[in-house]
Protein backbone atom coordinates (compact mmCIF):
# COMPACT_ATOMS: atom_id res chain seq x y z
CA UNK A 1 0.00 0.00 0.00
CA UNK A 2 1.55 3.45 -0.93
CA UNK A 3 1.66 5.88 1.52
CA UNK A 4 2.76 9.19 1.44
CA UNK A 5 1.26 11.13 4.21
CA UNK A 6 -1.23 11.04 7.03
CA UNK A 7 -4.63 12.51 7.42
CA UNK A 8 -7.78 12.18 7.87
CA UNK A 9 -10.72 13.24 5.20
CA UNK A 10 -14.52 13.95 6.19
CA UNK A 11 -15.99 12.80 3.15
CA UNK A 12 -19.96 14.35 2.42
CA UNK A 13 -22.15 12.80 0.51
CA UNK A 14 -25.90 13.53 0.07
CA UNK A 15 -27.83 13.00 -3.19
CA UNK A 16 -27.84 9.96 -5.99
CA UNK A 17 -24.76 10.78 -8.29
CA UNK A 18 -22.49 11.66 -5.67
CA UNK A 19 -22.80 7.80 -4.50
CA UNK A 20 -21.14 6.89 -7.67
CA UNK A 21 -18.45 9.94 -7.17
CA UNK A 22 -17.47 8.86 -3.90
CA UNK A 23 -17.04 4.96 -3.90
CA UNK A 24 -13.47 5.04 -5.75
CA UNK A 25 -12.32 8.02 -3.96
CA UNK A 26 -12.72 6.13 -0.70
CA UNK A 27 -10.57 3.60 -1.55
CA UNK A 28 -8.34 5.08 -3.12
CA UNK A 29 -7.57 7.64 -0.12
CA UNK A 30 -7.71 4.76 1.96
CA UNK A 31 -4.96 2.39 -0.20
CA UNK A 32 -3.10 6.25 0.74
CA UNK A 33 -3.02 5.22 4.43
CA UNK A 34 -5.25 8.32 4.63
CA UNK A 35 -8.37 7.69 6.78
CA UNK A 36 -11.65 8.56 5.63
CA UNK A 37 -15.10 10.05 7.71
CA UNK A 38 -17.98 9.15 5.70
CA UNK A 39 -20.80 11.54 6.10
CA UNK A 40 -24.27 11.15 4.51
CA UNK A 41 -26.65 13.86 4.97
CA UNK A 42 -29.51 12.84 3.91
CA UNK A 43 -30.74 14.82 1.11
CA UNK A 44 -31.53 11.45 -1.01
CA UNK A 45 -32.26 8.52 1.37
CA UNK A 46 -34.71 5.59 1.49
CA UNK A 47 -33.85 1.94 2.25
CA UNK A 48 -34.26 0.93 -1.34
CA UNK A 49 -31.54 3.46 -2.39
CA UNK A 50 -28.95 2.65 0.22
CA UNK A 51 -29.34 -1.30 -1.22
CA UNK A 52 -29.35 -0.40 -5.15
CA UNK A 53 -25.98 2.29 -4.61
CA UNK A 54 -24.09 1.97 -0.94
CA UNK A 55 -24.40 -1.79 -1.38
CA UNK A 56 -23.65 -2.34 -4.51
CA UNK A 57 -20.89 0.15 -5.64
CA UNK A 58 -19.19 -1.48 -2.06
CA UNK A 59 -20.02 2.33 0.09
CA UNK A 60 -19.18 1.27 3.62
CA UNK A 61 -22.33 2.69 5.79
CA UNK A 62 -22.11 6.39 6.87
CA UNK A 63 -20.30 6.89 9.82
CA UNK A 64 -23.10 9.70 10.36
CA UNK A 65 -26.70 9.67 8.69
CA UNK A 66 -27.71 13.40 9.23
CA UNK A 67 -31.13 12.38 7.76
CA UNK A 68 -32.22 15.95 6.28
CA UNK A 69 -34.71 14.64 3.24
CA UNK A 70 -36.33 16.75 0.76
CA UNK A 71 -37.23 20.51 1.15
CA UNK A 72 -37.08 23.46 -0.26
CA UNK A 73 -33.25 24.66 -1.66
CA UNK A 74 -33.22 27.10 1.15
CA UNK A 75 -34.17 25.36 3.93
CA UNK A 76 -32.05 21.68 2.27
CA UNK A 77 -29.16 23.78 2.48
CA UNK A 78 -29.28 25.41 5.90
CA UNK A 79 -30.72 22.09 7.57
CA UNK A 80 -27.58 20.50 6.57
CA UNK A 81 -25.24 22.75 7.18
CA UNK A 82 -27.21 22.95 11.09
CA UNK A 83 -26.22 18.96 11.41
CA UNK A 84 -23.00 18.93 9.83
CA UNK A 85 -21.59 21.84 11.97
CA UNK A 86 -21.65 19.75 15.54
CA UNK A 87 -20.25 16.72 13.60
CA UNK A 88 -17.59 18.60 11.87
CA UNK A 89 -16.44 19.92 15.00
CA UNK A 90 -16.32 16.72 16.77
CA UNK A 91 -14.51 15.24 14.35
CA UNK A 92 -12.08 18.49 13.06
CA UNK A 93 -10.97 16.46 10.10
CA UNK A 94 -7.74 18.03 8.20
CA UNK A 95 -10.01 18.71 4.99
CA UNK A 96 -13.92 18.35 4.07
CA UNK A 97 -14.18 16.74 0.36
CA UNK A 98 -17.19 17.26 -1.34
CA UNK A 99 -17.93 16.14 -4.94
CA UNK A 100 -20.75 17.40 -7.59
CA UNK A 101 -23.00 20.60 -7.18
CA UNK A 102 -25.80 19.16 -4.95
CA UNK A 103 -27.24 21.63 -1.83
CA UNK A 104 -25.20 18.87 0.32
CA UNK A 105 -22.23 20.24 -1.53
CA UNK A 106 -22.47 24.01 -0.89
CA UNK A 107 -23.52 23.70 2.49
CA UNK A 108 -20.54 21.44 3.84
CA UNK A 109 -18.08 23.17 2.34
CA UNK A 110 -19.80 26.83 3.90
CA UNK A 111 -19.62 25.02 7.44
CA UNK A 112 -16.02 23.75 6.39
CA UNK A 113 -14.62 27.13 6.11
CA UNK A 114 -15.98 29.27 7.98
CA UNK A 115 -14.38 27.18 10.45
CA UNK A 116 -11.29 27.30 9.03
CA UNK A 117 -11.15 23.70 7.88
CA UNK A 118 -9.82 23.27 4.41
CA UNK A 119 -12.24 22.35 1.56
CA UNK A 120 -11.56 19.72 -1.46
CA UNK A 121 -14.05 19.98 -4.61
CA UNK A 122 -13.97 16.85 -6.97
CA UNK A 123 -15.40 17.51 -10.10
CA UNK A 124 -15.22 22.01 -9.89
CA UNK A 125 -14.94 23.83 -13.13
CA UNK A 126 -17.85 22.53 -14.86
CA UNK A 127 -19.98 25.09 -15.85
CA UNK A 128 -23.34 25.65 -18.28
CA UNK A 129 -23.47 29.54 -17.55
CA UNK A 130 -27.18 29.24 -17.20
CA UNK A 131 -27.31 31.24 -13.53
CA UNK A 132 -30.92 29.73 -13.46
CA UNK A 133 -29.91 26.15 -12.44
CA UNK A 134 -29.52 25.88 -8.74
CA UNK A 135 -26.86 23.81 -9.46
CA UNK A 136 -24.66 26.36 -11.34
CA UNK A 137 -24.74 28.72 -8.16
CA UNK A 138 -23.92 25.57 -6.22
CA UNK A 139 -21.02 24.87 -8.41
CA UNK A 140 -19.26 28.39 -8.51
CA UNK A 141 -19.58 29.39 -4.57
CA UNK A 142 -17.97 25.52 -3.83
CA UNK A 143 -15.33 26.22 -6.12
CA UNK A 144 -14.28 29.96 -4.47
CA UNK A 145 -14.45 28.40 -1.72
CA UNK A 146 -12.10 25.24 -2.38
CA UNK A 147 -8.39 25.20 -1.28
CA UNK A 148 -7.60 21.76 -3.87
CA UNK A 149 -9.96 21.68 -6.61
CA UNK A 150 -9.93 18.42 -9.09
CA UNK A 151 -11.07 18.67 -12.67
CA UNK A 152 -12.74 15.97 -14.83
CA UNK A 153 -12.10 18.31 -18.43
CA UNK A 154 -9.29 20.58 -19.16
CA UNK A 155 -12.08 23.25 -19.85
CA UNK A 156 -12.94 23.34 -16.20
CA UNK A 157 -9.40 24.79 -15.27
CA UNK A 158 -9.97 27.46 -17.80
CA UNK A 159 -13.73 28.27 -16.21
CA UNK A 160 -11.54 28.85 -13.10
CA UNK A 161 -8.54 31.22 -14.55
CA UNK A 162 -11.35 33.23 -14.87
CA UNK A 163 -12.69 33.34 -11.77
CA UNK A 164 -9.78 34.15 -10.25
CA UNK A 165 -8.78 30.62 -8.96
CA UNK A 166 -4.89 30.35 -8.55
CA UNK A 167 -3.92 27.96 -11.23
CA UNK A 168 -1.86 26.06 -7.79
CA UNK A 169 -4.89 25.05 -6.32
CA UNK A 170 -6.21 23.18 -9.61
CA UNK A 171 -5.23 19.87 -10.87
CA UNK A 172 -6.89 17.97 -13.93
CA UNK A 173 -7.52 14.27 -13.04
CA UNK A 174 -10.36 12.59 -14.81
CA UNK A 175 -13.18 11.63 -14.09
CA UNK A 176 -14.40 9.61 -11.09
CA UNK A 177 -17.83 8.60 -12.57
CA UNK A 178 -15.79 6.88 -15.00
CA UNK A 179 -13.86 4.87 -12.57
CA UNK A 180 -17.05 3.33 -10.86
CA UNK A 181 -18.67 2.82 -14.39
CA UNK A 182 -15.53 0.63 -15.85
CA UNK A 183 -14.85 -1.35 -12.15
CA UNK A 184 -18.55 -1.93 -12.76
CA UNK A 185 -19.34 -2.58 -15.94
CA UNK A 186 -19.14 -6.17 -16.19
CA UNK A 187 -21.21 -6.36 -13.21
CA UNK A 188 -23.84 -4.74 -15.16
CA UNK A 189 -27.68 -6.57 -15.39
CA UNK A 190 -28.63 -7.48 -18.62
CA UNK A 191 -31.37 -5.44 -20.90
CA UNK A 192 -33.07 -8.30 -21.49
CA UNK A 193 -33.17 -9.14 -17.44
CA UNK A 194 -33.83 -5.63 -16.76
CA UNK A 195 -36.96 -4.82 -19.30
CA UNK A 196 -38.25 -8.87 -18.59
CA UNK A 197 -38.29 -8.01 -15.05
CA UNK A 198 -40.88 -4.66 -15.25
CA UNK A 199 -42.21 -4.70 -18.79
CA UNK A 200 -42.45 -8.48 -20.15
CA UNK A 201 -44.49 -7.73 -23.08
CA UNK A 202 -41.98 -5.29 -24.33
CA UNK A 203 -38.47 -7.55 -24.02
CA UNK A 204 -40.11 -9.50 -26.26
CA UNK A 205 -39.92 -7.37 -28.91
CA UNK A 206 -36.64 -5.44 -28.35
CA UNK A 207 -34.99 -7.88 -30.06
CA UNK A 208 -35.68 -6.76 -33.58
CA UNK A 209 -35.73 -2.78 -33.35
CA UNK A 210 -33.77 -2.69 -30.26
CA UNK A 211 -34.74 0.21 -27.76
CA UNK A 212 -33.85 4.06 -26.03
CA UNK A 213 -33.82 4.53 -22.92
CA UNK A 214 -35.18 7.91 -21.58
CA UNK A 215 -34.37 9.56 -18.39
CA UNK A 216 -35.96 12.76 -17.35
CA UNK A 217 -35.84 14.97 -14.18
CA UNK A 218 -35.10 18.89 -14.42
CA UNK A 219 -37.33 21.11 -13.09
CA UNK A 220 -37.46 23.11 -16.34
CA UNK A 221 -38.20 19.66 -18.41
CA UNK A 222 -40.95 18.60 -16.04
CA UNK A 223 -42.07 21.37 -13.94
CA UNK A 224 -44.04 23.28 -16.92
CA UNK A 225 -47.05 21.35 -18.46
CA UNK A 226 -46.67 22.97 -21.94
CA UNK A 227 -42.89 21.65 -22.06
CA UNK A 228 -43.65 18.67 -20.29
CA UNK A 229 -46.46 17.76 -23.15
CA UNK A 230 -44.20 18.91 -25.87
CA UNK A 231 -41.79 16.27 -24.75
CA UNK A 232 -44.31 13.49 -24.71
CA UNK A 233 -45.63 13.95 -28.02
CA UNK A 234 -42.39 13.90 -29.59
CA UNK A 235 -41.12 10.46 -27.03
CA UNK A 236 -44.44 8.52 -28.58
CA UNK A 237 -43.44 9.79 -32.26
CA UNK A 238 -40.26 7.97 -31.20
CA UNK A 239 -41.44 4.73 -29.78
CA UNK A 240 -42.92 4.02 -33.07
CA UNK A 241 -40.24 3.39 -34.48
CA UNK A 242 -37.72 2.38 -30.95
CA UNK A 243 -39.36 1.35 -28.25
CA UNK A 244 -38.24 3.42 -25.45
CA UNK A 245 -37.58 2.75 -21.60
CA UNK A 246 -38.56 5.07 -19.24
CA UNK A 247 -37.37 4.50 -15.83
CA UNK A 248 -39.46 7.43 -14.32
CA UNK A 249 -38.22 9.48 -11.60
CA UNK A 250 -40.73 10.84 -8.50
CA UNK A 251 -40.64 14.39 -9.22
CA UNK A 252 -41.38 13.81 -13.01
CA UNK A 253 -43.75 10.49 -12.06
CA UNK A 254 -45.60 13.24 -10.18
CA UNK A 255 -45.63 15.83 -12.94
CA UNK A 256 -47.07 13.67 -15.41
CA UNK A 257 -49.92 12.41 -12.95
CA UNK A 258 -50.76 16.28 -12.33
CA UNK A 259 -50.39 16.77 -15.84
CA UNK A 260 -52.73 14.07 -17.06
CA UNK A 261 -49.67 12.73 -19.13
CA UNK A 262 -49.08 9.32 -17.48
CA UNK A 263 -51.85 7.91 -18.47
CA UNK A 264 -50.60 8.41 -22.66
CA UNK A 265 -47.82 6.56 -21.17
CA UNK A 266 -48.68 4.05 -19.77
CA UNK A 267 -51.43 3.29 -21.90
CA UNK A 268 -48.80 2.78 -25.19
CA UNK A 269 -47.36 -0.87 -25.87
CA UNK A 270 -43.89 0.84 -27.24
CA UNK A 271 -43.15 2.60 -24.00
CA UNK A 272 -41.99 0.85 -20.56
CA UNK A 273 -42.29 2.71 -17.62
CA UNK A 274 -40.39 1.82 -14.52
CA UNK A 275 -39.55 2.39 -11.63
CA UNK A 276 -36.19 4.09 -10.61
CA UNK A 277 -33.08 1.33 -11.20
CA UNK A 278 -30.04 0.29 -9.14
CA UNK A 279 -27.03 1.46 -10.96
CA UNK A 280 -25.91 -1.71 -12.35
CA UNK A 281 -29.63 -2.31 -13.97
CA UNK A 282 -29.31 1.70 -15.47
CA UNK A 283 -25.88 0.93 -16.40
CA UNK A 284 -26.68 -2.39 -18.37
CA UNK A 285 -30.07 -0.33 -19.90
CA UNK A 286 -27.66 2.28 -21.52
CA UNK A 287 -24.85 -0.15 -22.74
CA UNK A 288 -27.35 -1.86 -24.54
CA UNK A 289 -29.49 1.42 -25.91
CA UNK A 290 -29.37 2.48 -29.43
CA UNK A 291 -29.75 5.93 -28.11
CA UNK A 292 -30.15 7.24 -24.87
CA UNK A 293 -32.28 10.79 -24.95
CA UNK A 294 -31.51 12.57 -21.20
CA UNK A 295 -31.38 15.70 -19.27
CA UNK A 296 -29.01 14.34 -16.51
CA UNK A 297 -25.21 15.55 -16.37
CA UNK A 298 -23.87 12.44 -15.16
CA UNK A 299 -25.52 10.52 -18.16
CA UNK A 300 -24.13 12.88 -21.34
CA UNK A 301 -20.94 11.81 -19.24
CA UNK A 302 -21.29 7.66 -18.96
CA UNK A 303 -22.73 7.55 -22.53
CA UNK A 304 -19.82 9.12 -23.97
CA UNK A 305 -17.59 6.37 -22.13
CA UNK A 306 -19.55 3.98 -23.34
CA UNK A 307 -19.67 5.31 -26.85
CA UNK A 308 -23.75 5.23 -26.87
CA UNK A 309 -25.47 8.22 -29.27
CA UNK A 310 -26.92 10.44 -25.98
CA UNK A 311 -29.49 13.20 -27.06
CA UNK A 312 -29.59 15.94 -24.42
CA UNK A 313 -32.80 17.57 -23.68
CA UNK A 314 -31.14 20.39 -22.77
CA UNK A 315 -30.42 24.37 -24.06
CA UNK A 316 -26.87 23.67 -22.74
CA UNK A 317 -24.63 21.82 -20.67
CA UNK A 318 -21.41 22.07 -17.98
CA UNK A 319 -19.79 19.28 -19.36
CA UNK A 320 -18.90 20.57 -23.24
CA UNK A 321 -16.29 17.81 -23.62
CA UNK A 322 -19.39 15.54 -23.96
CA UNK A 323 -20.22 17.24 -27.19
CA UNK A 324 -16.64 18.26 -28.36
CA UNK A 325 -15.09 15.11 -28.19
CA UNK A 326 -17.99 12.32 -26.93
CA UNK A 327 -21.11 11.11 -28.38
CA UNK A 328 -23.68 13.78 -26.82
CA UNK A 329 -25.52 16.43 -29.02
CA UNK A 330 -27.53 19.01 -27.14
CA UNK A 331 -31.37 19.59 -28.91
CA UNK A 332 -33.01 21.33 -26.27
CA UNK A 333 -36.63 20.61 -25.96
CA UNK A 334 -37.23 21.61 -29.96
CA UNK A 335 -39.45 18.61 -31.13
CA UNK A 336 -38.55 19.13 -34.71
CA UNK A 337 -34.53 19.21 -33.56
CA UNK A 338 -35.11 15.90 -31.27
CA UNK A 339 -36.78 14.17 -34.67
CA UNK A 340 -33.81 15.29 -36.69
CA UNK A 341 -31.00 14.31 -34.40
CA UNK A 342 -32.97 10.46 -33.88
CA UNK A 343 -33.72 10.20 -37.68
CA UNK A 344 -29.86 10.70 -38.14
CA UNK A 345 -28.65 8.28 -34.97
CA UNK A 346 -30.86 5.61 -36.91
CA UNK A 347 -29.96 5.96 -40.45
CA UNK A 348 -25.86 5.94 -40.26
CA UNK A 349 -25.49 5.60 -36.23
CA UNK A 350 -25.40 9.28 -34.53
CA UNK A 351 -21.92 10.78 -34.38
CA UNK A 352 -19.33 9.45 -33.72
CA UNK A 353 -16.90 10.14 -30.60
CA UNK A 354 -14.01 8.90 -28.20
CA UNK A 355 -13.29 8.43 -24.80
CA UNK A 356 -11.71 11.74 -23.19
CA UNK A 357 -8.36 11.65 -21.57
CA UNK A 358 -8.23 10.74 -18.61
CA UNK A 359 -11.43 9.01 -18.30
CA UNK A 360 -9.56 5.57 -17.53
CA UNK A 361 -10.55 4.39 -14.42
CA UNK A 362 -7.65 5.82 -12.35
CA UNK A 363 -9.15 9.35 -11.66
CA UNK A 364 -9.29 8.64 -7.95
CA UNK A 365 -5.94 7.33 -7.55
CA UNK A 366 -4.49 10.55 -8.90
CA UNK A 367 -6.82 12.58 -6.59
CA UNK A 368 -5.53 10.64 -3.78
CA UNK A 369 -2.07 11.04 -4.56
CA UNK A 370 -2.70 15.10 -4.79
CA UNK A 371 -4.10 15.16 -1.55
CA UNK A 372 -1.90 12.80 -0.10
CA UNK A 373 1.34 14.87 -0.68
CA UNK A 374 -1.00 18.05 0.00
CA UNK A 375 -1.66 16.97 3.65
CA UNK A 376 2.08 15.75 3.88
CA UNK A 377 3.13 19.36 2.28
CA UNK A 378 0.99 21.31 5.09
CA UNK A 379 2.39 18.94 7.77
CA UNK A 380 5.57 20.04 6.71
CA UNK A 381 4.97 23.47 6.76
Amino acid sequence: MAVNGSGRIQCIVGARPNFMKIAPILRALQERGLSTHLVHTGQHYDQAMKEDFFDQLGIPTPDVDLGVGSGSHAWQTAEIMQRFEPVMLAERPDAVLVVGDVNSTIACALVAVKEHVPVIHVEAGLRSFDRSMPEEINRILTDQLSDLLFTTERAGAENLKVEGIPASRVHYVGNVMIDTLMANLERAATPEAVIGAHAPELAQRIEDAGYSLLTLHRPSNVDDPEVLGGLVDVLLELAAKVPVVFPVHPRTRARLEDSGLLTRLADNADVALLPPLPYLDLLGLMRGARYVLTDSGGIQEETTALGVPCVTLRENTERPITVAEGTNEIVGTSSARIREVVADILASGGKSGRVPEFWDGRAAHRIAAVIGQWLADRKAA
